[in-house]
């Protein structure tokens, strides 16, 4: 080689070097467009009408292209989900929700909460599948199968917007208490209830049980202020297991769902459950016993009882059976610490005539109801003794004189030999802000 020769390549070779150098030490690096194309051309039906496919038993195989938009509301973020997306129609005030069963995990990073998305189903089954309306993939075993990971982009693609993902911002449907979600129009779709708390048997524990270390599913009983109650389900394997249950009340947002007959709600993280308002003192008697009441017989031996005939079943029922009776129903202390405002409230129903139930206050239970102060309270009470199930709302009772106070409710029974009522009792409340 000679000098020119060699003195060309050194100076190429610095020059690459310096190059290399230069490129490496660049802090302002240009990130690729993202760029977005829709796999599937536009929607050919509405998921309405999808759904409206669904036979009674069993299942359909899509044999054509079925084309339809839908909206994610789940998420496998925290561990919740597992391997299912749940989307809806809308992002506000939907009309309908479906699940797809995929065998693929992490589906939050392609598909997060509001991703709009677009499903081609021809190739999977449309079915019920443990009360629930689901679509999957042919499985020999199961009648809606798990579509397989890599087959995920056949059918389901989100739907552009510019260069990225349209995400849209999902309105939960409001929905004024936890009876109405048990219903199947709300299945698969995003919901919010307010005035809710857990029920006083779950405080102190965390999300979900744990046996031998290892999480378990668990559900929980949330409940709200009109005394409907229904079960929030927590995965063994959600990250916010051990987190311990909030003790207010507030907004709670979840899933609707469902497993065979059993209604199980389900939330995507912790956001979804802003308890932080004063708990509610409400008392339906569906524990089917008295642990938070004194149940005390001053004269006679008929007592309280619970029974199957409540506001819905079951209540709390004292009859004299034409005895001189004073029974008295009294709560343990109920605090008012903390509140702006309380009202109490009650339902009654009464059958056979006798005297009427009456209803005290007292800041301080002596545990004998003889030697105790008691203040009345006036109630509207049931006015029909010739019937049963003539249930009667008391009014909201306003207790603003006992705020920062902890309080009991008495009610007191009484009958004579010619005279004893049957009074029911039901849906006891104290709320307040």
């Amino acid at each position: 080689m000679n000098i020119e020769k060699y003195f060309i390549l050194l100076v190429g070779v610095a020059f690459a070097a310096i190059s290399l150098i230069s490129c490496v030490q660049k802090d302002d690096w240009e990130t690729p467009p993202i760029r977005c194309t829709n796999r599937f051309p536009e929607a050919t039906m509405t998921m309405a009408d999808f759904k409206a496919q669904t036979p009674k038993t069993g299942f359909i195989l899509i044999e054509e292209d079925q084309i339809f938009d839908g909206y994610v509301i789940s998420s496998d973020e925290n561990g919740n989900f597992y391997k299912t997306i749940s989307f809806q129609d809308k992002p506000e005030n939907p009309t309908v929700g479906l699940q797809i069963e995929v065998d693929k995990p992490g589906n939050y990073a392609d598909l997060p909460v509001g991703a709009h998305i677009r499903i081609n189903a021809r190739g999977l089954r449309l079915g019920l599948d443990r009360g629930v309306v689901k679509i999957g993939s042919v499985d020999p075993t199961y009648p809606i199968g798990r579509i397989p990971g890599a087959l995920f982009s056949r059918y389901i693609s989100g739907v552009c917007k510019g260069s990225g993902l349209d995400i849209a911002n999902m309105v939960p449907l409001k929905l004024d208490n936890l009876k109405l979600t048990q219903d199947v129009n709300y299945l698969n779709m995003l919901v919010r209830v307010s005035n809710v708390q857990f029920a006083p048997s779950e405080l102190g524990k965390s999300y979900i049980n744990y046996v031998a270390g290892s999480g378990v599913d668990t559900g929980r009983s949330v409940v709200d202020v009109k005394g409907n109650a229904t079960v929030l389900r927590n995965s063994g394997f959600s990250t916010f297991g051990a987190t311990l249950l909030p003790e207010g009340k507030g907004d709670l947002t979840f899933v609707v769902n469902r497993y065979n007959t059993s209604w199980q709600m389900m939330i995507r993280n912790l956001n979804d459950v802003q308890f932080t308002g004063k708990r509610f003192f409400f008392e339906g008697f569906d524990g089917g016993n008295l642990d938070n009441w004194f149940n005390v017989s001053v004269t006679g031996s008929q007592v309280w009882n619970i029974q199957q005939f409540g506001n819905p079943r079951p209540c709390v029922v004292m009859n004299g059976l034409n005895n001189a009776n004073e029974d008295w129903l009294i709560s343990k202390p109920i605090s008012l610490q903390g509140f702006t405002a309380a009202t109490l409230s009650f339902d009654t129903d009464v059958r056979y005539n006798g005297n009427p139930l009456e209803v005290f206050i007292t800041e301080n239970y002596t545990g004998d109801p003889t030697t105790t102060t008691w203040i009345p309270l006036s109630a509207v009470l049931d006015p029909n003794a010739s019937l049963f199930n003539t249930w009667t709302y008391s009014g909201d009772i306003n207790l603003n004189a006992y705020l920062n106070k902890d309080v009991s409710i008495g009610f007191k029974y009484t009958s004579l030999p010619s005279a004893a009522a049957t009074w029911q009792l039901d849906n006891i409340r104290i709320v307040g802000d």
